[in-house]
């Protein structure tokens, strides 16, 4: 068998996950628990993928300190599916949303909700190119809902505490590229959801928490996948869902809780993060960030050089050197390092030597 060759993996979904719970799915692929079979070919309705799945909501539960009255649920289509779901389930006919647009996936909720009934942008920050956080609210007291995204992936803008919304306005949140990242008070907000594929698996799940209020309002006529009322009665057991996927976030939250919790998680994130920002500040203007320093995202750092000609040669040298997935977004170009919980210290050093090397070559 030839020698394992791993890359720095600064791709933005989906994203680098920890290679111990690589080398565990390797190991248990074709004999998982004694059966013969792997996760991928056990029913989901035997007693062993009921314990994975039921062993993955406890292991996220405490992580996150998920209160008694919510409920967790591994559903599939990823958050873009959530986009639409969110107000088929929790907007009344009749009522408005208030959404706060901060990036491209904030916004493509906003489209989304807007295809279905009313909204009103409570914030937005497209006027700054996405820069930064909104520096005042516009919300409505009978909102049926105020929705907002942790962090976009995209511009690189992070909350780190939530909007103030007024009393009794349920709080949704599409947390995907920064989930299990840092700790976050559950209890402050109706219903979170997040992708898998950033922080916390492959693709092919996406992890709901919804308090159990919001689960009641649920209608009932919605097609049955589309329907959180049943989805969460069934334990995401409702027909078969994406199991090796749930398997794999099971174990990453496994590995989380070994590497001491979020709040470790989130020291292990502000270091990597600081490494590569001090590159950007340190390069005298050759490297740009895009986002203003107070709300600069601990997962994704978009940045610029001088010209595009050297961002492509950025990105084709970066790759020889093992340093992958720096390429930015198409929509908005330049570079962009996705430094999600999996990556290591030693691959944002690498990064940032390379950044300094790169710069005293072209500067």
């Amino acid at each position: 068998m030839s020698e394992l060759k791993r890359v720095y993996n600064f791709n933005p979904g989906p994203g680098v996950l920890p290679l111990e719970v690589l080398q565990e799915a390797q190991a248990e692929l074709l004999n998982f628990k004694g059966t013969g079979m792997s996760v991928m070919e056990i029913s989901h309705r035997s007693k062993e993928f009921e314990a994975v799945i039921q062993t993955a909501e406890a292991d996220l539960r405490e992580l996150l300190g998920i209160p008694s009255n919510y409920k967790v649920m591994f559903l599939q289509g990823g958050a873009t599916l959530q986009f639409a779901m969110i107000p088929m389930n929790l907007r009344a006919a009749g009522a408005s949303a208030d959404y706060v647009v901060t990036g491209s996936w904030s916004k493509a909720a906003l489209k989304e909700a807007k295809k279905l009934g009313a909204v009103h942008i409570a914030a937005t920050t497209e006027s700054e190119n996405f820069n930064c956080l909104p520096d005042k609210y516009d919300f409505d007291p009978k909102a049926a809902y105020v929705h907002y995204t942790m962090n976009e992936t995209i511009h690189g803008v992070e909350f780190f505490n939530e909007p103030v919304v007024p009393d009794g306005v349920p709080l949704v949140c599409d947390t995907s590229s920064n989930f299990i990242s840092r700790p976050i008070d559950v209890s402050k907000y109706a219903l979170l959801y997040a992708g898998a594929q950033k922080n916390a698996g492959p693709s092919g799940v996406t992890v709901v928490i919804a308090r159990d209020d919001m689960i009641a309002r649920t209608p009932e006529n919605l097609p049955v996948m589309l329907d959180y009322k049943t989805l969460a009665e069934s334990g995401s057991l409702h027909n078969t869902p994406p199991s090796f996927a749930i398997y794999m976030v099971g174990l990453v939250f496994k590995w989380a809780k070994k590497m001491g919790g979020l709040a470790a998680m989130e020291k292990h994130n502000r270091e990597k993060a600081a490494i590569v920002y001090n590159a950007i500040d340190d390069s005298a203007g050759f490297y740009r960030g895009h986002t203003v320093p107070e709300a600069r995202s601990l997962m994704n750092i978009p940045f610029r050089l001088p010209s595009e000609e050297l961002e492509e040669t950025f990105a084709k040298e970066a790759k020889k050197n093992d340093l992958i997935g720096l390429k930015g977004h198409r929509s908005v170009g330049g570079m962009r390092a996705s430094v999600y919980n999996a990556m290591t210290i030693e691959g944002a050093k690498e990064l940032s030597k390379f950044m300094a090397d790169f710069q005293k070559r072209n500067g």
